[in-house]
């Protein structure tokens, strides 16, 4: 994930408070899995199954609805940037500056063996 928080120290408070990172993850996702789950690293990008058909972006929804929980955030923080009709997805989320632990974690997870 990167990182393209700015935040100004010399704004007043409710602006600094309102401020929000916008950080990106590439993702390879796997539709109709039996299960949503994170597996690990796929190339470049971190590898989910969602237990949703990709059909009527159901399986899209279900990404954003499983990464809203994973992560902590409302659905309206995450936003699909590219990939809607691939596998190949990119995610960008919008969150305090303490989202990248939680996004460096998840991108630690090992590659599962399949």
């Amino acid at each position: 994930s990167s990182d393209v928080c700015s935040s100004d120290l010399h704004a007043n408070p409710a602006q600094r408070n309102a401020a929000a990172c916008r950080y990106t993850l590439m993702l390879h996702v796997q539709p109709g899995a039996a299960k949503s789950e994170i597996v690990g690293r796929h190339g470049d990008a971190l590898k989910i199954r969602i237990a949703a058909p990709a059909v009527d972006n159901k399986a899209n929804a279900a990404l954003v609805a499983f990464l809203s929980d994973m992560l902590e955030v409302r659905k309206s923080a995450i936003a699909l940037r590219q990939g809607a009709g691939s596998r190949r997805k990119l995610v960008e989320v919008t969150a305090g500056p303490d989202m990248a632990a939680r996004l460096a974690a998840l991108e630690r997870i090992p590659r599962k063996k399949e």
